[in-house]
């Protein structure tokens, strides 16, 4: 490859980094085993520049040749941690193969069913098939209590709606650090749903971190008009993201997931 080709697919490619690496977390509910995948697609990129097609957007261009690379490997979602997200992965081997890849592409991701077709080299026929099969199988996971930390009472309110439509309780929503923190100590929810930005400026992170400092292993979805600030590779990233604006779908599914995840573990209703 060219150097001159080199800036162009860097280009192409950097963009979309944090959204491949967002994906790749959701799909294996672990930080460092979505980036060591994210990583290997990378590699393989930078040893085969003709993987990255150029007859499709970059951004799926990405995610079909990581799928090549979560194919090949078996699609294995076990792992050599302990603890809740371990058993959770045992859980998730239930799942009708493919349902998964299909939710978050659809949902999280946004892609259209031609291009999760093209990533998962299907047809759009077979996206929607997974995506109905996706759904009823998240519905049969626990039901439980969601906690939320939101300023926007319109959002507040519609996130109150999509959770409670899935069958999960809502414990309170906080508008504040303090409130959140007050709110946790009355009731323990199983899932935190959270803004980053707070209405008297204070910090959904911060209010987060400190819950889960000592409630470590309660699922987080964090949902932010600015995704790429919290996908900087440095540090504990959140495995569940949802940008501003967002739709129900994405939130329905981001629920749906953390639940799951969880509920093999932590969730006792």
């Amino acid at each position: 490859m060219s150097q001159s080709s080199t800036p162009s697919l860097a280009d192409k490619i950097g963009p979309n980094l944090p959204y491949l690496r967002r994906y790749a977390r959701a799909l294996t509910g672990s930080q460092s085993r979505g980036d060591a995948y994210a990583a290997t697609a990378l590699e393989a990129i930078l040893s085969d520049p003709d993987l990255f097609s150029d007859d499709v957007a970059p951004k799926t261009a990405l995610f079909a040749v990581f799928h090549t690379i979560w194919v090949s490997s078996g699609a294995q979602l076990g792992s050599d941690e302990d603890g809740p997200a371990a058993r959770a992965q045992r859980h998730l081997a239930t799942l009708t193969a493919g349902t998964r890849e299909v939710l978050l592409l659809r949902t999280l991701e946004e892609f259209t069913p031609e291009q999760s077709a093209y990533i998962m080299q299907t047809d759009a026929d077979e996206i929607g098939a997974l995506l109905d099969i996706a759904y009823s199988e998240m519905a049969k996971s626990v039901s439980g209590k969601v906690m939320i930390i939101e300023d926007e009472a319109i959002i507040a309110v519609d996130l109150e709606n999509i959770a409670a439509d899935l069958g999960h309780q809502i414990t309170g929503v906080a508008r504040t650090e303090t409130q959140a923190i007050d709110l946790f100590a009355r009731e323990r929810p199983d899932l935190i749903l959270s803004d980053i930005q707070l209405a008297d400026g204070s910090s959904g992170i911060d209010a987060v971190n400190r819950i889960t400092a000592d409630a470590g292993d309660i699922p987080v979805i964090f949902i932010t008009a600015y995704p790429e600030r919290l996908l900087t590779g440095e540090g504990p990233e959140p495995a569940f993201l949802i940008s501003k604006p967002y739709t129900e779908e994405q939130v329905r599914s981001a629920i749906s997931q953390a639940m799951f995840f969880a509920s093999s573990a932590i969730l006792k209703a």
